[in-house]
């Protein structure tokens, strides 16, 4: 019968524990993202909202209220992450986070 050394095998098994870690961190960090740029796109919404509130951009009466509210919420929805607010607010909260 053979015998075989299996002490370098048995130092170097995989463990997991490090790379659960990893994705998990990672997930956070991908959702961090993820609220940091809905708030942002929040942010431009009301922003925009607001500043275009007496524009007859749109015509007159309720059918213009409609229509400046989906013109603002589709723009501010496509500019998501763009401004910059998000990437700062990302930035604050993963260094305050630790």
């Amino acid at each position: 019968m053979m015998n075989v050394d299996t002490t370098f095998v048995n130092k170097t098994q995989y463990d997991d524990s490090a790379l659960k870690q990893l994705n998990t961190k990672n997930i956070q960090d991908e959702n961090l993202k993820k609220v940091c740029d809905e708030f942002e796109s929040f942010f431009t919404q009301q922003f925009l909202d607001v500043s275009l509130k007496e524009s007859k951009i749109a015509g007159e009466g309720t059918g213009s209220d409609i229509i400046k509210g989906l013109y603002t919420e589709a723009l501010s929805r496509n500019s998501s992450g763009t401004f910059g607010i998000s990437d700062m607010l990302y930035k604050f909260l993963s260094e305050n986070n630790k």
